[in-house]
């Protein structure tokens, strides 16, 4: 073969690679650190803890190089697509990521979970979960889009069950799977309907199919009620939100918010790749559920929220209703025929989603923070008196809360606003006014907490030893929830851009 022609070859083959330039790097530090971690004792497992981190660093700058790029780049046959919105979501689950294995390590080192010949399992695990949701963020066909999704479940699926000795997690675990299973299987199904109906499995080719009219609407139309219903699942929404409480309290804390921060971003691209790219043509029919969805999801989650004695259930549930504002985002996106607000009401989804990861990053946190060997502190009346005890850490959760809750200026009230502003621009009032009591009434179980920390009498008087890099990235993630508040304008602009470049509008 002519040494031209191989070397031309060879730097094509390369340059087709460059879009996966992270999830190479995910996958091969990855392997490594699996490999690495047999030969380490549990008193050295803090190598797999910095290895894992860099890793995710290292994910960040291709990432982040990608997103200044502001270029959409396919690959492998166009089943894997680079854009803004692909390379913002993955930089937001780098970080959710990396703030979920710094607030947990104290925690899974006290209760075993880093032990043993194989204790790194959980770090390696959770990088195989966030490989998955990153080929779910740049899938760009349903064959693509699935094979991440179960990358990611399964890992997920492990690492509920990873306390094999605690009855209530491996419960949990059994629940998730056998639900996760059921709602692939409708996922699966949907898709194959689709495909049996357009003949094809990329996005763009069945946008087409579905809107040349020579397809039998009824097939399409039954297809998508299975993928809605899949997609449902994974974002917790009503009615197929039972996994949701049940595996959120009987997991282990670590995995507990590995379940509810980064996918929830996965979960949100591919609900673009699927719907808005993919089945655009049928928006009527899916805006429709959408709806409903999002409706039962802030009615149901936060009424039953209120009823919650136990703090991760209680966060649960507030999930559930948090996730009802996703779909208002999404579904207002379809009403207008102002392509401007279309991609305000996508980017105003996109924003709500990342601003919920980093308020319940630090939720989660703080339980973990106050639990110790022996003692979950997971039940609202174990944050009785906190400020008492620690003032620095009662600040915290009262922002947290406050920023769930929608109080401004803190990032949860402009999350808010933005959607809510997004569905008022369609000129569905109605929606928007039972948006914002539902978000009223959710208000009363997120102000409870701050209430029991400030003016309720401890219940536990036992010191809090915290390490010193978990106490100064909890301040850090407080303090963004702040400052994303008051000056919310740089990640909605990036947002904006990103949808803007994705959808072309």
């Amino acid at each position: 073969m002519n040494p031209i022609n191989q070397a031309t070859d060879v730097a094509t083959h390369v340059a087709t690679l460059t879009p996966l330039y992270a999830e190479i790097f995910l996958l091969v530090a990855a392997s490594a650190i699996l490999l690495i971690d047999m030969f380490l004792g549990e008193s050295k497992r803090v190598i797999t803890y910095v290895l894992s981190l860099l890793t995710l660093a290292g994910c960040a700058m291709f990432s982040f190089a990608d997103f200044n790029a502001g270029t959409t780049v396919y690959a492998f046959n166009d089943m894997f697509i680079s854009d803004p919105m692909a390379n913002l979501l993955k930089i937001a689950s780098y970080i959710a990521v990396a703030l979920t294995l710094i607030y947990s390590r104290q925690y899974a080192h006290q209760r075993g979970m880093l032990g043993g010949e194989l204790g790194g399992e959980f770090y390696v695990l959770a990088l195989f979960a966030l490989l998955g949701q990153m080929v779910m963020i740049s899938g760009n066909n349903f064959l693509s889009i699935y094979l991440g999704l179960e990358l990611m479940s399964l890992s997920l699926y492990a690492l509920v069950a990873l306390r094999r000795d605690h009855a209530q997690s491996t419960e949990a675990a059994m629940k998730y799977f056998i639900l996760g299973a059921l709602a692939s299987g409708f996922l699966l199904y949907g898709i194959s309907m689709l495909y049996g109906a357009t003949g094809s499995l990329e996005l763009t080719e069945v946008a087409t199919k579905a809107a040349s009219g020579t397809v039998k609407p009824a097939i399409l139309v039954f297809g998508l009620v299975f993928v809605v219903a899949g997609l449902a699942f994974k974002l917790g929404a009503v009615p197929f939100h039972m996994w949701v409480p049940d595996v959120y309290q009987g997991s282990p804390t670590p995995v507990t918010l590995l379940l509810g921060a980064a996918p929830k971003l996965a979960t949100f691209a591919i609900c673009v790749r699927l719907l808005v790219e993919g089945l655009l043509p049928m928006a009527n029919d899916w805006q429709q559920m959408l709806m409903i969805l999002a409706v039962l999801s802030l009615g149901i989650g936060n009424l039953t929220a209120i009823a919650q004695t136990n703090l991760k259930r209680m966060l649960a549930y507030s999930t559930i209703a948090q996730m009802g504002f996703v779909l208002l985002g999404l579904l207002a996106g379809v009403v207008g025929v102002d392509k401007s607000n279309t991609a305000a009401a996508y980017s105003a989804a996109m924003y709500y989603s990342i601003v919920y990861v980093l308020t319940t990053l630090g939720s989660f946190g703080l339980i973990m923070v106050l639990s110790r060997v022996g003692f979950e502190a997971d039940e609202l009346n174990d944050f009785k008196g906190l400020s008492k005890r620690s003032p620095w850490y009662a600040m915290i959760m009262s922002i947290l809360m406050f920023s769930l809750a929608g109080v401004p200026p803190l990032v949860g009230f402009a999350a808010k606003f933005s959607v809510l502003q997004a569905v008022l621009s369609t000129g569905a009032l109605w929606l928007t006014v039972l948006a914002v009591m539902f978000s009223l009434i959710g208000a009363f179980y997120y102000l409870r907490v701050v209430k029991v920390m400030w003016f309720d009498e401890p219940a536990d008087t036992a010191p809090l030893a915290v390490n010193a890099d978990t106490s100064i990235v909890l301040g850090l993630n407080a303090l963004a929830v702040v400052a994303m508040g008051m000056i919310p304008g740089p990640l909605l602009d990036a947002c904006l851009k990103a949808m803007k470049t994705t959808l072309a509008v």
